[in-house]
This record gives C-alpha cells, structure tokens and sequence, in this order.
C-alpha cells in the first residue's frame, strides 16, 4: 500500500481558493481524497473545484463557502461537507489574517483582534466542530498551517507571528487531548513562499534578494512544497506524528 494514497478520505481545506490553500486541496485531491474547497467568496472556490472535478472526476471536490471569522459559517461547513460527503477525515486550517504590516506600537485595537480571532480562535472553533466524529472513528488528522513567523521576531508583522506562536501551541495541546483517540494533530510552518497573501515580503525586488541570500536553498518557496508535507500529514506515513510543527523554509531557521 502506497503510504500516501488518501484514496476514501476527505479532506476540509479552508483558505483554499488560492495560494497553499489551494495547492494542499489539488494535491490531495491527486492521492485519492475528497476535498472541499472553502473560502469567503464562491466564484473563485467554483473555479478551483471545477479544476479538480475535470481532472479526476465529478464529485472529487465540492465547494462550501464560509468566513472564517464566523463561528456560524464554520459550524456550517461542517455540516454541510457531512450532508454531502458524509465524513471529515482530515482537517487543513489554512485560512489566515494579516491585515496589518508595521511596528507593534502602531496596530490598533480592531486589528490586532482580528488576527487573534482568525488565526487563533476560529482554529479552535472549526477543530471542536470536527473532533467528535473523528473520537467515533478513532481516528483523524489536524493540520494547522503556521509559519515561522511563529518561531522568530519580526518588525513588521509581529502580531501575526505572535498568532502563529500560538497555532503551535494550540497543536500541542491538542495532540495531548485527543491522542488517546488516535486522533493527530500537527502543524506546518511555512517559510517565505511565493503567495498573493505574503506579496508584501517577496515583491520588493531588494526585499526578496536579501531573504534568498540568507536562505540556504537561495530562493523563496513554491505552494507545492507545502503541499507535499500536507499530505504526508494528512496520509498514512505520518500516522506515529503528533503535536508536532514541520518546518518547511529552505533552511531559513536553522
């Protein structure tokens, strides 16, 4: 048995109409799974399954639009994913906010709240909504997508990485809930990799060279490079894996 195969399994992917989001769907979707595509808006989700469904065949990815700053929203992708296809069997909490770039000093109230509540908050909303039926079946994977922003400062994007810190810890502490369950959870922490969400890092030509010099590999990732650690998180060749964070930054952090 091939140890990524997914082939039965369906995979929620939110944030998922674009970027990594998008990336980890379309490659689950090519190791057997049913993904659903999830973002705010349900054009370009349609656009992303329509992709799919002609790729592998009808039915490989319905759409199921939410906001992830709505507790009703996210209630309501779990429900209707199980209406549909009856089941969640692996859990991506990609979407993210970063609505504010600068020093600490300077973000306001309405903003810093924002970050917390998307990045922190609704991950732990949509993962309570999951975990009783993967308790039932004894078994599951929870993926968070973080960032290495988690694990270093930054001058501009503090309040985001203080988020991300904690995308870590609220894997941990959940690995130690629901391992009695056979229950995983795990985290993946991007480094810079070539986004629309992460634009304001990579576009400034001088901005972008400086990172690639002091990375090893010499140059920013592609979404298909996290797409591969989403699947093995979310297969079985990860199956003695918990609460722990994947690096994957082309040896930044080291």
């Amino acid at each position: 048995m091939n140890l990524f195969d997914m082939t039965g399994k369906v995979a929620v992917i939110t944030g998922s109409s674009r970027g990594i989001g998008r990336a980890i769907a379309e490659r689950m979707a090519e190791h057997g799974a049913k993904v659903v595509i999830s973002s705010r808006k349900a054009g370009p989700c349609e656009e992303v399954a329509n992709a799919i469904n002609a790729k592998h065949g009808a039915g490989t990815a319905i759409v199921v639009p939410a906001n992830i700053s709505s507790k009703d929203d996210l209630q309501r992708l779990v429900d209707e994913t199980r209406a549909q296809l009856g089941r969640i069997d692996v859990l991506v909490c990609n979407a993210a906010s970063n609505p504010y770039y600068g020093p600490m000093a300077g973000i306001t109230d309405d903003a810093f709240g924002k970050i917390l509540t998307n990045n922190i908050v609704a991950n732990n909303w949509l993962i309570s909504m999951v975990v009783p039926e993967m308790i039932e079946r004894k078994e599951g994977s929870i993926i968070i997508v973080s960032s290495i922003g988690g694990l270093r400062g930054s001058e501009v994007i503090g309040a985001y990485c203080i988020s991300k810190a904690a995308d870590m810890q609220l894997a941990r502490n959940l690995a130690h809930e629901h391992g009695r369950h056979n229950i995983r959870v795990n985290c993946i922490a991007p480094g810079l990799i070539k986004t629309d969400f992460a634009k304001a890092l990579w576009e400034d030509k001088e901005a972008r060279e400086a990172r690639e010099r002091e990375t090893p590999l010499r140059r920013i990732g592609d979404t298909d490079e996290i797409a591969g650690a989403a699947v093995y998180l979310g297969s079985k060749a990860s199956t003695y894996m918990t609460g722990q964070c994947l690096v994957v930054d082309g040896g930044v952090t080291i």
